[in-house]
């Protein structure tokens, strides 16, 4: 491998907007971030599914369940 050719890898930490921080490698040193798996809806259990204008209940009625 040519030498100087690869840039620097870091033991990064990335920083969540929520506050919680962990380590993985990067190129950059710290890395920051709006949402994390503490505080992602998906992660949480907090997520919501959103029926806009009654699209379940039309599907159910048209196929019968």
């Amino acid at each position: 491998m040519k030498t100087g050719l690869h840039p620097e890898y870091y033991r990064a930490k990335v920083i969540c907007a929520c506050g919680e921080t962990f380590e993985t490698g990067s190129t950059k040193e710290t890395i920051r971030v709006e949402i994390c798996s503490k505080c992602h809806p998906f992660f949480t259990g907090k997520q919501k599914f959103v029926d806009t204008g009654g699209r379940v209940e039309r599907f159910k009625r048209k196929y019968g369940m």
